[in-house]
């Protein structure tokens, strides 16, 4: 398994000595780190009222499910206020987001919203690499899914995550095009 948190990498500004010492969550993962089956786990993280309503506001939900108390009491499906879904995955991703300084977004595939999240839930995720093929001279691409869960193991979402991830050595990578 790919070691978390232990890369160091300069910068350019830093003095040497500073430059290495690892950052905390920012991998330098090339495309041949990337092992099929390795999985990591979040710390939890509990949602609030506040960040909730906040997160609302910043991206313009005011659903009656997530914004309106009243609403969800009593005449929404649940009984409570809903965790707006797009909140849900930004937290789920980024409570496992590694920061690999040589990988990119490439997009998602198959996002679903499997159970509802409510204010005060404690969600977690976890990650897994799933998949990878190489995509062009460059760089290959990755699959790596996101499962995120709340309490003791509910499955709330799942999604899956392309990234493009460069080669060490791009003269060298096995099955890269023109390699």
């Amino acid at each position: 398994m790919a070691e978390i948190g232990v890369h160091a990498r300069g910068l350019p500004g830093l003095p040497e000595e500073h430059g290495e010492i690892p950052v905390w969550n920012a991998e330098n993962w090339y495309f041949e780190d990337f092992e099929v089956g390795d999985k990591i786990r979040s710390i939890r993280r509990t949602i609030s009222e506040g960040e909730a309503m906040l997160f609302n506001s910043l991206v313009m939900d005011h659903h009656p499910y997530v914004s309106d108390e009243a609403f969800a009491q009593e005449e929404g499906v649940f009984g409570k206020r809903l965790v707006a879904g797009a909140m849900v995955f930004s937290y789920g991703l980024g409570l496992a987001a590694t920061n690999c300084l040589n990988s990119f977004s490439y997009g998602y595939d198959r996002l679903r919203f499997i159970k509802p999240v409510f204010i005060g839930d404690t969600i977690y995720t976890i990650r897994e690499n799933l998949s990878k093929e190489p995509k062009n001279e460059k760089m290959g691409k990755v699959r790596v899914s996101y499962s995120v869960y709340k309490g003791e193991g509910e499955l709330v979402l799942y999604c899956e995550h392309l990234m493009t991830a460069l080669y060490r050595d791009p003269a060298n990578a096995e099955g890269a095009e023109g390699a």
